[in-house]
């Protein structure tokens, strides 16, 4: 069983792989919530407009997303220069771009189940809560949040499953930079490009299933346990 052990190379695609999307995860949660909350809740002229654009990483190519964010949170794009020159945050080639990259693709899964969730709530409860004095944010903090957690919790582990297989998006922004911009799909990619790459692929390919079964699995776990706590409360 020899061929099954990680070269330093490959745990260092692991370990970024892991980093980025879990930076992606993060980053992209406060947003997700936001926008579910907006898209779930609220009546507004270019709703179906918004809803379109935060799914649009769901049917563009990712190659295109990737080129749009090159262009845009490149160097010399209109984002990039700005924060590179005033605040020294570079997108482009580094591990930074990688998770923005990924978070973008995964943005979609998130808000779509934290979007369900919220729809699922029962209003006359957040209702109820209004007329005994609390006010709406304290509403949200205190009764939509905890019945909504679930479908968070779900929307989460969905967005780091999907951050850890994101390639097209990601080589096109970051391009393929062992050791700073080189993920998984990367590396599995550039062992087949190579002769005698077949067992590295196929290491690293079981590395990948494993990790995102076990992320599907505690996200089963997670939200049958959260589940039996507001069933209790």
């Amino acid at each position: 069983m020899e061929w099954l052990a990680l070269s330093p190379d490959e745990w260092t695609a692991v370990r970024l792989s892991i980093k980025v999307s879990i930076w992606a995860t993060i980053v992209a949660l406060p947003f997700g919530v936001a926008i579910a909350f907006l898209l779930a809740r609220k009546r507004f002229w270019g709703k179906s407009i918004v809803n379109g654009i935060v799914h649009l990483p769901l049917i563009l190519p990712p190659v295109v997303t990737g080129y749009l964010l090159l262009i845009t949170f490149g160097r010399r794009g209109p984002v990039g220069s700005l924060l590179g020159e005033y605040f020294g945050i570079v997108f482009s080639f580094r591990w930074t771009g990688a998770a923005l990259a990924c978070g973008i693709m995964a943005f979609p899964l998130m808000v779509r189940a934290i979007r369900l969730s919220i729809e699922a709530v029962d209003r006359r409860l957040e209702a109820a809560a209004g007329t005994l004095g609390a006010s709406p944010a304290w509403v949200f903090a205190t009764v939509t949040v905890p019945l909504i957690l679930p479908g968070v919790i779900a929307g989460m582990i969905l967005a780091f499953a999907k951050a850890m297989g994101e390639f097209g998006a990601t080589i096109t922004f970051v391009s393929n930079i062992p050791g700073e911009t080189q993920t998984l799909p990367s590396a599995i990619y550039t062992f087949t490009q190579v002769p005698g790459g077949d067992l590295g692929a196929l290491r690293l390919t079981l590395v990948s299933i494993a990790i995102a079964m076990a992320a599907l699995v505690a996200s089963e776990m997670l939200a049958r346990r959260v589940s039996r706590r507001l069933d209790i409360a």
